[in-house]
């Protein structure tokens, strides 16, 4: 079964080499793909670095304009195929290699999907998180659409088989992506299973620039749950 890894960077220059450093490093992993979401830093520049070393096994996607996560890791799975996807944040720098806990799993088709469930202190460089306000709403709407308990519908870390894809038709906007494939996957049977990892990523803490990064993904995360609604995924 191929492997794809798709990671959605947007001004990752910081972090997306370490991050690539340790995929690679993933033996189960058969291509890496960079969606280069509209950056205007030198992700850009740090990404074709790694595909003129091993072209092959690295690839970029580039889109002129940043058009969110959603829409990114969905053209993402359009310009690859592959039998299995594997998410990743452009922030995990060196814990990304612990996204072989997540494929075995799913290759082993003891799930569907694989969903991360980070540690706790998961800051990369110790700052305080958010106050969970948006990761305990997206866990109500799950529950209630759905009637299943999920600890961390907002990981971004997640390995999942194409047919799962297919069958909830495709990915949603922004940053309510997660949300809406945790719901359809559920919704359409298949099988789930959050796995603990010691990952770590970039924390935005609790400052305004956190804020309004929480506050667009509160928006995005109601809006996902209410697209699941309207498309019937619920009891």
């Amino acid at each position: 079964m191929k492997v794809v890894a798709l990671i959605a960077a947007y001004n990752e220059e910081q972090y997306i080499g370490k991050t690539l450093e340790a995929v690679s490093s993933v033996e189960l992993v058969d291509e890496i793909l960079v969606i280069n979401d509209g950056s205007t830093d030198g992700t850009q520049a740090v990404v074709e670095e790694y595909v003129q070393l091993a072209p092959g096994r690295f690839g970029i996607l580039s889109l002129s304009t940043n058009s969110g996560k959603g829409s990114a890791l969905r053209q993402g799975v359009n310009a690859v195929q592959g039998d299995i996807y594997l998410f990743l944040d452009a922030d995990l720098g060196s814990t990304a290699c612990y996204a072989r806990d997540l494929l075995e799993p799913v290759l082993s088709s003891e799930a569907d999907m694989t969903i991360a469930r980070f540690s706790e202190g998961q800051s990369l460089g110790g700052e305080r998180m958010g106050f969970g306000l948006v990761r305990r709403l997206a866990a109500l709407g799950v529950r209630l659409l759905t009637g299943t308990r999920v600890q961390s519908p907002l990981s971004g870390q997640r390995a999942v088989k194409a047919e799962v894809l297919q069958r909830v038709g495709g990915l949603a906007q922004g940053f309510g992506v997660e949300v809406s494939l945790t719901i359809g996957a559920l919704y359409h049977g298949f099988t789930l299973r959050e796995v603990p990892v010691p990952m770590k990523h970039r924390a935005y803490g609790r400052s305004i620039k956190g804020f309004l990064h929480r506050g667009r993904q509160l928006i995005h995360v109601v809006k996902a749950l209410m697209y699941c609604w309207r498309r019937g995924w619920h009891g």
